[in-house]
């Protein structure tokens, strides 16, 4: 009998905590740095993977992910060196897809090639806007020339290309995005992340908010028109919008987001980085120190920078399983659900989002209508009431 997790696969995520500047929509856990001991930030996420390693045991790694932070704004070198290692520790399946995070400038494209050569065969480049006024708004470091001089060499080097865009900015209107979104499909090789702004709590951005500065952003009708529109447009171009904020030309889909949204096991290594590990059969949450002077001090230390890890009760994975699959566009398996959680979901309330055309089920799959995407944390909230 399969362990849960290998429904959806294991991967390993890398994090690179350290950006040239912090942008004032982020809420990742990235910091800006004047000094950057690169050999001893490799040193340490090698000791960290070989660390999970020693936890998991034998299993083979269908995706890797190098995220940030920027970390594009690591040595090709030390790329290299952490797949390697990879493999070593654990096997890279055949055709493994590993993809790098980038930011479109100049100096990061211009180690494009150097990346390929390490093992790098998928990029995501963080464009996020195609007009220079909203790139500078965003805090952004690029103009729209030099990312679409960034994104040309990447096709070069690259078989898949994806890039980010994110909408509902300030001053923007349905038709606005909808004009930008077009010139960003045609630009598009196979795959785009298009994300809707949102004011996080201890970002910049959601400061302004809270003080009522950040003005102009669209109101709610208008940023649900412009999620409903973006479906529908990338839909015509080909991209199918297989998660809430990703569409994908058939078989461009990203592989190693899917572990996620599938809930399979995941290795997190670097400050901040999180984990789900199935270890003995138990699955096991992990997380790692935030600050990368702390993490850096603990792996030195221990040889890793994990805190307390937790054993989740299957009644916790259920609701993290239902929470993530739902964002797919095939769904969440009923059987498997229930096999967490030891009990169906609620069947009134599943009926009342079937009368309201919310969701539908398919064989034993539950899914979201395109109506119903747009309210999928409602969705949610009820489904799990």
């Amino acid at each position: 009998m399969l362990d849960d997790w290998q429904h959806g696969g294991f991967g390993v995520y890398i994090h690179w905590p350290f950006c040239l500047s912090k942008c004032p929509y982020c809420d990742f856990n990235s910091h800006v740095s004047d000094e950057i001991n690169h050999k001893e930030w490799r040193d340490a996420l090698l000791a960290e993977l070989r660390y999970s390693a020693r936890l998991t045991g034998a299993r083979s790694v269908d995706t890797v992910f190098f995220g940030g932070g920027t970390p594009s704004l690591m040595a090709p070198q030390t790329v290299a060196t952490l797949i390697d290692e990879i493999d070593r520790l654990w096997g890279l399946k055949p055709g493994a897809e590993i993809t790098l995070e980038a930011n479109p400038t100049s100096v990061e494209a211009g180690k494009f090639a150097d990346f390929s050569k390490a093992g790098i065969n998928r990029i995501s480049m963080g464009i996020q806007a195609l007009n220079d006024v909203d790139l500078k708004a965003l805090g952004r470091l690029h103009s729209v020339s030099e990312a679409l001089a960034a994104f040309d060499i990447a096709k070069k080097q690259f078989d898949r290309v994806s890039f980010d865009l994110i909408y509902a900015r300030q001053n923007q209107s349905p038709e606005m995005w909808f004009a930008e979104l077009h010139q960003a499909l045609d630009l598009a090789v196979d795959h785009l992340s298009l994300y809707q702004l949102t004011i996080e709590p201890g970002t910049r951005f959601g400061a302004l908010y809270d003080k009522g500065k950040l003005r102009y952003l669209p109101p709610s009708d208008a940023a649900a028109d412009m999620y409903l529109g973006t479906g529908e447009i990338c839909e015509n171009y080909g991209l199918n919008g297989y998660e809430v904020s990703n569409y994908a030309r058939k078989d461009a889909e990203s592989q190693h987001n899917q572990i996620y949204w599938r809930y399979g096991d995941y290795g997190g290594i670097g400050p901040g980085a999180h984990a789900r590990l199935t270890l003995n059969g138990q699955r096991t949450a992990f997380h790692t120190e935030l600050d990368p002077r702390k993490w850096l001090e603990s792996v030195k230390n221990k040889g890793h920078g994990m805190l307390e890890p937790e054993v989740l009760p299957h009644s916790d994975q259920a609701i993290e399983y239902l929470l993530m699959s739902m964002r797919l566009k095939e769904g969440s398996d009923l059987t498997r659900y229930n096999a967490l959680a030891g009990q169906p979901l609620a069947a009134d309330r599943l009926r009342q989002l079937q009368e309201l055309d919310m969701v539908i089920v398919e064989g034993k799959m539950l899914k979201t209508t395109d109506k119903g995407r747009v309210l999928l944390n409602s969705i949610l909230s009820e489904l799990l009431g």
